[in-house]
């Protein structure tokens, strides 16, 4: 099963009939491998749909984010930016807007290291790292 069929079950279980629009609007959020906000991703998939409304892709992403296959991030001030459900981390650098994924083994080991020592496990969670190069 794909990404896109993934999504596509997703939006079903959820009771939303999959239109050619929603379909079109399905193969981009899977091909993403960045962090689109919902202009973006509307504006890729109109080159292929172009009768795709810009409110059927904030209904489509609500959606999606309930059901729990896709994030919703919404770094300092930016418009929410949309990108598969995993519990990566993201450092956001503060002057060019860009996102860089990363993972640490140190980082959720810490994470999970903490949260028990106070009787908790986690569930989620969400890491964001505001950041800019240094110069030298």
């Amino acid at each position: 099963m794909t990404k896109a069929d993934d999504l596509t079950q997703a939006l079903r279980d959820a009771g939303v009939r999959i239109t050619r629009q929603r379909a079109a609007l399905l193969t981009v959020i899977a091909g993403a491998d960045d962090h689109p906000d919902a202009v973006e991703l509307h504006r890729r998939a109109s080159k292929d749909m172009p009768s795709l409304s810009l409110s059927t892709v904030y209904r489509t992403l609500t959606a999606l984010e309930d059901q729990g296959v896709i994030q919703r991030h919404q770094f300092d001030g930016t418009p929410s930016r949309f990108e598969k459900a995993e519990d990566d981390h993201h450092m956001i650098d503060v002057d060019t807007g860009e996102v860089i994924e990363f993972c640490s083994d140190r980082i959720e080991q810490l994470q999970t290291e903490l949260a028990a020592e106070i009787g908790y496990e986690i569930v989620h969670h969400r890491m964001e790292l505001y950041v800019r190069k240094k110069t030298d």
